[in-house]
């Protein structure tokens, strides 16, 4: 005869925190997807990164690791909602007054380059790359072969993270 064991199990609403929780803010930005929409919304930044000095980037959040990354999105009547979205699908990150590129260490000293992006939704990108790599190594070529999936584009007006796999063509512009 089957034998079965219930038990009751009491939860308080009232948990403490865990020691393994980590704090998260909030950063704004649109995602590009490969169906052609865009999603305004707020990625989730840790306040200090693994991978370097100072706190979580997107780029960071982006590039950590391959599949879904969460993203939270105003639904109707201004309540919001957490939606996991595939990395492989958002063709670009459009970042609006934030420059976080800036932080990258090097930034002031890596060659630039003008750069035209043809991405695979029929969108172009023209603005600024920079490349983090060795003197005589520091070629557009060098930067299109970087081990990232999501790269920085800057303009004036907004920073661009531009997912590798959705890259068409790379033009070094004249400035």
């Amino acid at each position: 005869m089957p034998c079965t064991v219930s038990r009751a199990v009491s939860l308080s609403v009232e948990s403490p925190i865990s020691a393994f929780r980590v704090q998260k803010a909030k950063t704004n930005g649109t995602l590009q997807l490969s169906n052609g929409s865009s999603v305004q919304g707020s990625f989730f930044v840790a306040g200090s990164s693994a991978m370097h000095a100072g706190p979580e980037r997107v780029k960071d959040v982006l590039n950590a690791e391959p599949g879904f990354f969460p993203f939270e999105v105003l639904a109707a009547g201004a309540s919001s909602q957490t939606i996991l979205y595939n990395r492989e699908h958002v063709v670009f990150v459009e970042l609006t007054g934030n420059y976080e590129a800036m932080l990258e260490p090097g930034y002031q000293v890596a060659p630039s380059r003008a750069a035209e992006m043809l991405l695979s939704s029929g969108t172009r990108l023209h603005g600024v790359v920079r490349i983090y790599r060795p003197q005589g190594s520091d070629r557009l070529s060098d930067f299109a072969r970087s081990s990232d999936q999501f790269l920085y584009l800057e303009t004036p007006a907004a920073t661009y993270l531009v997912n590798a796999r959705h890259l068409i063509a790379l033009v070094e512009e004249n400035s």
